[in-house]
Formats: structure tokens, C-alpha cells, sequence
């Protein structure tokens, strides 16, 4: 169920004839739109596991890290954008490439797909302390929703990681520099982690602005099938490329992380990984994305059941979160916080607040758009659980189906 607002139908309205001035004036000569830089994949990075999970705390040494990401947008050109946000020191990359793997999820790579990355014309960069680093564009084209390996090595010891925790991906962890090398195999780890990697862009001439997806666990891929690529925005990516015709399709980025609250910091919970608070990232995470124009806030679970918060906080901070998008004229699409009785922080009390929350939500709440998610996932026997057929067995999290009903159920003209 998806109720629409006031704002975004008007603010589409105008939208909606300057794509019919786009179409007109898009003759077969044009190849559609001019080409820009348009954000394909991302992630939400985080400080190191106080654990060490991953190596995230010690970091690597004279290693080489190939990470497997899918793209949303297809693009003649691709460039890619490093982090070290949490990073003790300088970061050295001493060598990058891309490349085609050859088959969903595999290390192994097409050997004439590998292209070097540089850094202002330079093989090697470093990423300093708090900073990104955006690379030379790279000459290798990359269809829509297909994988792409991005291959870096660490010739110094890096320390703490910046890093994704719950990538249900998995990268592969080699001795020595292998960036150049097709052959994945002789990796020393096989990590469900992201590292260093921030995003993915694409020179296109079809595409145009971004969507984001900020969230937690439900929309991080928690109960997805790992390394199909079934988390529910990347069934949105699908559908949004299954549509014709494509001139003016937005970028999917999914910058959600498992465990996230609206109002609280994972590290007060011990567990930096959870990340900061979705209102502390806003800026890094969501409004710093390459033409941003839509952004899908589906927060508000962990606030409940992991630091039992009343509504009033959380609807405070949902509020925040609609008035800064507004100010930078950014539509904003919530969805309803999902059933979870069954799972195993649930009681009565916290079923109490999720209900009072979804209740102001459903109204006039200055969000653009509601996504009924709670709908969409309960049973309708037990509406406080989860429809079994969508339950990927913890009763919080859906499983491949529910995320596909939740992409499914977003109108995509909306975005």
C-alpha cells in the first residue's frame, strides 16, 4: 500500500512535463541525454568491529581485496569513490582495477574486462584520514543490474578498516598485490564484508539522479539469500530497469545497515558496525550521493526493540529526518515500521509503540509518501507477525518473496 502526499504530486507534475520535453527533443542523432555522472552502487560505511570481526579492527597488510558489487545503472564509463572515514591514519592503495566476473559472484574475472584504475593519472593514491578519494574514470562499459569486481591492494598496514558489516556479499582476501591477476583463486579469506569501497558511479546517457535507500537490516539484506542480490532494493533496481523506456531512470544506492536507529549510535551499544544514528549520517550517507532526488527511509524497528525508545522520540526523529529533506527539496518516501512478534526482543509493550508509531505515520506527517511495509508483511491471521511466506525465519526479517513484495509495492513514476 503506498499513500501519497500532497508535495511530491505536485512537485511530479512539474517533473512529468519536463521529461515529455526530454523525449521530444531526444532524437535518434541525440542518444538520449547528455552524458552525466550518475550514482550506480553504495554503501553505508561504518568503524571497525571492537571484536576484530573481518579484520576490521587490525586491517590489512600487503594483501589485495576483490570485492564483487552489482550496479543498478548501466554506463559507458565507471569511476569509483574510496573512503577512510574511520581509518586511524593515511590510507595507501598501492594498485586498482576493475572488471567482469565471469560468472554471478565469482572471483574469477573475464581477463580482456580488467581495466587499471588510477588516481589523477597515478597508479597508486592514498586516502587520508577522514577523506574520500574519487578515481580517474575508467574506460570499461557496464550493462544495468550486472556485477562488477573492484580489486584493490593494500601495500601497508592500514589499521582499522572503514567497512560495511552485513554486505551478504562475499570479498575475497589474497597475499601480495593480485589486482591485475584474472584468477581468483588461492584467497586466504572469504569475508561477508565490504571494505574501503563507498560507491560506483556511471557515465550515462539514459540516466538521470539517484535513488537512496536508508535503513537497516530489512533493507540491508538481513534474510536475503547471500550473494543473489535479492535484498528488496535491488529488486527495485530490476524492476526500475525492466521498464521502457528508460531515458530519465534514477540510480539505486542502498545505504542501510543492519542494526541502524534513527536517534541512537551503534557505538553506545558497543557495536560501532551498527553505525551512526540515520539523522548523525544524513549528510555523509544520503545528501553527498551524486544527484539525489529520492530517498526511501525505512528506519524505526531497532529503536524500539533494540533500545525500547517510546514514539515520541522516534516520531521526533522521523520528523527531523522529512524537515531536512524538504529543505533541500529532496523527496522523501517512509515506510511503516514491520511486524515482529515471534522474534526475540518482542513484547507487548514495544508491539504497543510500533503500533502508535505506524498510526502517526499513516497521517499527515510531512513525509512525501507512506509505504505501508507493516501491511505488505504481516499476516493477515496475526498481524503482529510476519505472513510465514515472507518470514526468512526469525520473524522480522523477510525472506527473498517478502522483499520482492516490498519492491513490487513502490510505484516507480514515484521516484
Amino acid at each position: 500500500m503506498m499513500i501519497i502526499r500532497r508535495r511530491v504530486v505536485a512537485a511530479l507534475a512539474g517533473l512529468g512535463l519536463a521529461a515529455t520535453s526530454l523525449v521530444a527533443g531526444a532524437g535518434p542523432a541525440s542518444g538520449g541525454l547528455p552524458p552525466r555522472w550518475v550514482g550506480t552502487w553504495g554503501t553505508a560505511l561504518t568503524a571497525p568491529s571492537l571484536a576484530n570481526t573481518g579484520s576490521s579492527l587490525n586491517g590489512f597488510t600487503d594483501q589485495t581485496i576483490r570485492q564483487v558489487v552489482r550496479v543498478s545503472l548501466g554506463g559507458e564509463k565507471v569511476r569509483l569513490r574510496f573512503a577512510n572515514a574511520y581509518g586511524t591514519g593515511p590510507l595507501a592503495i598501492g594498485h586498482a582495477t576493475v572488471g567482469l566476473p565471469v560468472s554471478a559472484g565469482s572471483p574469477h574475472l573475464r581477463p580482456d574486462s580488467i581495466r587499471e584504475v588510477t588516481f589523477d593519472g597515478s597508479p597508486s593514491a592514498t586516502v587520508y584520514k577522514g577523506a574520500e578519494l574519487l578515481s580517474d574514470p575508467v574506460d570499461l562499459p557496464v550493462a544495468a543490474v550486472t556485477e562488477l569486481a573492484v580489486t584493490i591492494y593494500l601495500p601497508t598496514a592500514t589499521g582499522a578498516a572503514s567497512w560495511h558489516w552485513t554486505a551478504r556479499q562475499t570479498s575475497y582476501v589474497y597475499p601480495g598485490d593480485r589486482a591485475a591477476d584474472p584468477d581468483g583463486s588461492g584467497q586466504t579469506a572469504a569475508y561477508n564484508h565490504f571494505y574501503y569501497l563507498a560507491g560506483v558511479e556511471v557515465l550515462t546517457r539514459t540516466g538521470l539522479g539517484t535513488v537512496v535507500v536508508l535503513g537497516d537490516s530489512i533493507s540491508d539484506g538481513s534474510g536475503a539469500t547471500l550473494g543473489a542480490n535479492t535484498r528488496w532494493p535491488d529488486q527495485l533496481a530490476a524492476r526500475i530497469d525492466g521498464t521502457w523506456p528508460a531515458l530519465g531512470d534514477p540510480g539505486v544506492i542502498n545505504v542501510s545497515l543492519a542494526g541502524n536507529q534513527v536517534t541512537r549510535d551503534g557505538l553506545t551499544l558497543n557495536s560501532p558496525a551498527l553505525g551512526d544514528s540515520a539523522l548523525a549520517r544524513l549528510d555523509d550517507d544520503v545528501f553527498s550521493q551524486p544527484g539525489v532526488r529520492t530517498v526511501i527511509v525505512e528506519l524505526g524497528i531497532n529503536d524500539v526493540h533494540l533500545s525500547g525508545y517510546p514514539a515520541d522520540r522516534i516520531i521526533g526523529g522521523l520528523r527531523q529526518l522529512a524537515s531536512q529533506a524538504k529543505a533541500r527539496d529532496v523527496r522523501l518516501v517512509v515506510t511503516t515500521l514491520g511486524p515482529f512478534e515471534g522474534y526475540s526482543s518482542w513484547t507487548p509493550a514495544k508491539e504497543a509503540v510500533r503500533q502508535e508509531v505506524n498510526t502517526w505515520l499513516r497521517g499527515d506527517t510531512g513525509f512525501d509518501a507512506l509505504l505501508d511495509l507493516d501491511q505488505i508483511l504481516r499476516d493477515p491471521a496475526a498481524p503482529t507477525r510476519v505472513l510465514p511466506a515472507y518470514d526468512s525465519g526469525d520473524h522480522i526479517h523477510p525472506n527473498d518473496a517478502g522483499a520482492q513484495a516490498l519492491a513490487a509495492a513502490v510505484p516507480l513514476w514515484l521516484l
